[in-house]
């Protein structure tokens, strides 16, 4: 008899790259798997290309503060609902899994509506709105923190770790090195950048590489249209865009992490046992949820913590030198954690809830 699981989450990758990870385990098990998002988010893109049928709904943001866009964007949130409810009642699904987002919210209420089991992931220490909308519709509700579990219904909270592309677990340092062109003579500091939110990591970085090029080499992810042209042939030093393909690899040759906090990059780094130095994006741009990211890891031993307020090239260099000097203590608590891989957790969860 086939069984059927839709997956549902959008608005960053954050919220669609767990549910791929998941995919593989999905298949193995003979699931039928369907996709909801939104129309046109850039969740449609990711989902489509690893062949998974898609289907977008309506749906509109939840703001915490006055204003006239949260009138029109229920309208959208009750047109997405009724959306949903016609899908899942087409598919026939067995259980929905939500990775949050807003377009999630219309998904999950829908399911709850059709008596349909649904599993939640929260990735964040404090959970988003989003998913508190949804709760109620839960059967069970994942979390990367221990922290989180104290915030969740006690019989719906599981601490299960972010669920971990099997393809970033099997990188070759031989083969990062090479596409990076560095000799792996000397340890190598990965940095994550991307988008805007990066910038003055960006910065910083660059003002300290004449210190940092002493005792490393270095691969930087600096995002889009974040080149340094003036920095192209400077020994020791590589940087690119983004990277996809080749990014396990570039784990894998690396010996250092320098990011930002997000939940799903940090959880990703725990599973590489990769020792971290993290600057979350400051509280003044965000609903502070990367600072309590990086604390937590901060006291399972997992990383160090420079705040942006504080991060200078000089605080840079140091940080990073104690980081390496230290990072067998930081391999070690990583080892010992049960929190590494939520795949395995998730899919347990699902195979209890459809027999």
């Amino acid at each position: 008899m086939s069984k059927t699981i839709i997956l549902t989450g959008g608005g960053t990758a954050g919220h669609v790259t767990p549910n791929i990870a998941l995919l593989p385990g999905l298949q193995k098990r003979g699931f039928e798997i369907r996709y909801i998002g939104s129309y046109e988010g850039m969740e449609k893109g990711l989902i489509e290309a690893e062949g998974i049928p898609y289907d977008g709904v309506s749906t509109g943001k939840f703001r915490r503060y006055l204003s006239l866009k949260n009138l029109s964007d229920i309208g959208h949130v009750f047109k997405g609902l009724r959306e949903a409810k016609a899908l899942l009642k087409k598919y026939h699904p067995d259980i929905v899994f939500s990775k949050g987002g807003f377009v999630s919210v219309p998904v999950v209420r829908a399911a709850k509506a059709l008596k349909i089991p649904v599993i939640i992931h929260e990735s964040d220490m404090t959970p988003g709105l989003a998913n508190k909308l949804c709760y109620s519709a839960a059967t069970k509700i994942c979390c990367n923190f221990p922290e989180t579990v104290e915030m969740l219904p006690k019989e719906k909270a599981v601490l299960s770790g972010s669920p971990i592309r099997e393809q970033l677990l099997s990188g070759s340092r031989e083969a990062g090195l090479k596409f990076a062109g560095l000799s792996g003579q000397k340890p190598v500091l990965l940095m994550i950048g991307g988008s805007s939110g990066a910038r003055k990591l960006n910065e910083v970085l660059r003002e300290a590489l004449p210190a940092l090029l002493k005792s490393f080499d270095i691969i930087h992810l600096c995002g889009r249209g974040n080149l340094d042209e003036s920095l192209k042939d400077t020994k020791g030093y590589v940087q690119f865009e983004y990277i996809s393909k080749e990014l396990p690899d570039l784990f894998a040759a690396c010996d250092l992490v320098f990011s930002r906090a997000g939940a799903n990059a940090i959880c990703e780094l725990l599973a590489l046992q990769k020792p971290a130095l993290l600057t979350p994006l400051s509280a003044a741009v965000s609903r502070g949820d990367q600072i309590l990211n990086a604390r937590s890891f901060e006291k399972q031993g997992f990383s160090m913590v420079v705040e942006e307020e504080q991060l200078t090239a000089t605080v840079l260099t140091e940080s990073l030198l104690k980081l390496y000097e230290d990072r067998q203590r930081y391999i070690d608590a990583m080892a010992k954690s049960s929190q590494k891989n939520g795949v395995d957790v998730i899919l347990s969860l699902i195979d209890e809830i459809v027999k």
